[in-house]
């Protein structure tokens, strides 16, 4: 069984990465996006980028399983072919926190033997939504490195108390809005 940055790396998945290596406390953290479809070849070396990403991606684990993952994914529909091109290395007992652009309501939900918390997201990113959740302060973590930044985000999340519902799968996909994200800024 192939290690999580193994899997990673011989299935070409990595996308942009920002931090992908061990911790100070843990076997592996990543930063960065994660393909979930590649995109086509146009030659034997040349790849177009990817058609579907997880984006704004935090993972950490000390096995050969997901032990957390933090993503943004710009719709839900990206969301099964995620667990089919992951699925060999998720844990049923793994923390799992999407944020969907196209989701109206939130909720947990379990999907193939795993568990997922699904939040709504159009405003904010990944990174200030689980800084909010651990209860954590920006000024705190200004001073850390970018491993210690991973690693306070991931022991401060894994002893938090989500506040999301439970439902089925199929009431999360019932709650995915035809809208998305709106973008503001300069037009």
């Amino acid at each position: 069984m192939p290690t999580v940055k193994e899997f990673i790396a011989d299935n070409n998945l990595q996308w942009q990465a920002t931090y992908n290596d061990k911790t100070d406390k843990y076997a592996y953290g990543y930063r960065g996006s994660l393909i979930i479809t590649p995109g086509d070849f146009l030659s034997a070396d040349k790849q177009l980028p990817p058609k579907a990403t997880a984006t704004q991606t935090i993972l950490v684990t000390n096995s050969d399983k997901i032990d957390f993952l933090a993503c943004e994914l710009e719709t839900l529909d990206f969301f099964e072919p995620f667990v089919e091109r992951y699925k060999e290395i998720l844990s049923p007992s793994g923390l799992y926190i999407l944020f969907v652009t196209d989701l109206d309501k939130n909720g947990k939900f379990e999907y193939e033997g795993f568990t997922f918390n699904a939040f709504s997201l159009d405003e904010s990113s990944v990174w200030n939504e689980l800084v909010d959740f651990a209860d954590l302060s920006k000024g705190d973590l200004k001073k850390l490195s970018a491993i210690e930044k991973i690693d306070t985000i991931y022991d401060e999340i894994k002893t938090t108390k989500l506040r999301i519902s439970d439902k089925s799968y199929e009431e999360v996909k019932a709650n995915q809005s035809a809208t998305g994200k709106v973008l503001f800024g300069a037009v």
